[in-house]
């Protein structure tokens, strides 16, 4: 097992890519922190990492509330000691013109995926330095590399998520690796709801990615694991696309190619 008796804290593990990588990362031996607003859905998973003989525990968590981070981070250190792994991967998306981008819009998603993502680190780290030792992974996005209309509000956070994850690597090294991922089009509800307000089926997207398919949230989450395991020892302010080829260029052809 590659994180046997390691401890996971995973913000937004209710469904999704969070809640994948929750149920990979306890087949390698880690406790898991599950952390989601939504309550059901928080205990569900914890239910079936049970279910395949882990150890997990849930606590209900505003990401963009300080005072929740403060509680979240106390009750996970009574539990199990220490935090090894830290995943910010709870987040909001919009798809959305600039100039019909409310502030009040502004305002809520900026608080979730970049505040949070800030006060994860905030308290999170402090555990991990007392060990001398901890893994931090923020999601980000292709949105923070590549330019798209509607994705102003979006990519802006990513893009904070990005840097912030850079200047973190480089305050907190050697203890303490801080990288973070770019998912590209995942087969998740953000996808389903970007692809209704695009008009399109999710699979048409796959047209426009270089393995013509759309990712897997355990795509993702292979990725987690590697840089939550000491596979990655030497890894920190790094990025990390997982996309398909989705933002290595322009496709230069809408169907399928033919290949002589």
């Amino acid at each position: 097992m590659k994180l046997k008796n390691k401890v996971a804290l995973i913000t937004g593990s209710g469904s999704g890519i969070g809640k994948t990588t929750a149920l990979l990362l306890s087949q390698e031996g880690a406790h898991i922190i599950v952390t989601d607003i939504n309550e059901k859905n928080g205990n569900q998973t914890v239910e079936e990492i049970h279910h395949q003989g882990g150890k997990a525990i849930f606590l209900q968590h505003d990401v963009s509330q300080e005072e929740h981070w403060a509680r979240v981070v106390e009750e996970s250190m009574k539990t199990f000691k220490s935090i090894d792994i830290l995943f910010n991967n709870a987040g909001l998306f919009l798809l959305k013109p600039l100039l019909e981008t409310s502030m009040e819009e502004w305002n809520k998603l900026m608080s979730v995926n970049v505040t949070g993502t800030f006060l994860g680190m905030k308290y999170v780290i402090p555990c991990m330095l007392k060990n001398k030792r901890g893994s931090v992974i923020n999601a980000s996005s292709t949105a923070a590399l590549i330019g798209a209309a509607g994705h102003t509000l979006y990519g802006a956070s990513k893009g904070a998520i990005r840097t912030m994850s850079k200047d973190a690597a480089m305050e907190f090294g050697p203890y303490v690796r801080v990288n973070s991922i770019y998912p590209g089009f995942i087969k998740t509800q953000m996808v389903e709801y970007a692809s209704r307000m695009a008009n399109k089926q999710p699979e048409e997207q796959a047209r426009t990615i270089p393995l013509r398919r759309l990712g897997a949230p355990l795509d993702v989450a292979k990725m987690v694991l590697y840089l939550s395991s000491e596979e990655s020892a030497y890894i920190t302010g790094a990025e990390f696309v997982i996309d398909g080829g989705l933002s290595a260029g322009k496709p230069v052809w809408a169907e399928e190619p033919e290949f002589s």
